[in-house]
């Protein structure tokens, strides 16, 4: 299996390796700390200390806080467990007129506006757009991606963390204390 150096895999990350180099990379097979030298490198780009343990996107991570693992931006923005939909603490631009559409789509492009909007989230803290969803009125946010991360941590990576967490998603729990 080839092992690579982790310069080389930065470069990858970044799109600064030649195509023909990132086919040989993708066709073979991934070397077995491919994984761990990703998060490295994502580390050392953050200005804050909590180990990631997953990335979501380009901007957002699963940390481990303390005994709590939340989602938290590159600019440092905590937006809570990681269990909860973080998009329940973004900042959300609603497009759902004609006109606030048509910023984005032109002519028969452009969706019903009463049929759908098109929601933008955006981080509290550093102001970078995170998600962008169009989805029916009155759909709630949409939960992409709630990782079984002890299941990941103690079987894909033989590595298990230390404090094992009920696997749930806990969005409702917060909705309901809303009302």
């Amino acid at each position: 299996m080839p092992e690579y150096d982790i310069s080389e895999i930065e470069r990858l990350i970044d799109g600064k390796l030649p195509w023909t180099r990132v086919q040989e990379i993708m066709k073979a097979a991934k070397d077995s700390d491919r994984f761990q030298k990703w998060v490295q490198i994502l580390q050392s780009r953050v200005s804050w200390n909590e180990q990631i343990l997953l990335p979501l996107t380009t901007n957002l991570f699963i940390v481990q806080q303390g005994d709590d693992r939340v989602v938290k931006c590159r600019c440092g923005q905590n937006f809570g467990d990681y269990r909860v939909n973080w998009k329940l603490n973004a900042l959300i631009y609603v497009r759902d007129d004609a006109e606030k559409l048509n910023e984005v789509y032109r002519g028969r492009e452009q969706p019903d506006s009463e049929w759908t909007q098109i929601r933008e989230y955006y981080c509290p803290g550093c102001g970078s757009q995170l998600e962008v969803e169009g989805v029916p009125r009155g759909t709630p946010p949409d939960f992409e991606f709630l990782p079984d991360l002890d299941t990941f941590y103690r079987e894909w990576l033989k590595k298990p963390l230390p404090n094992e967490v009920e696997f749930t998603d806990k969005t409702l729990d917060v909705v309901r204390e809303w009302a």
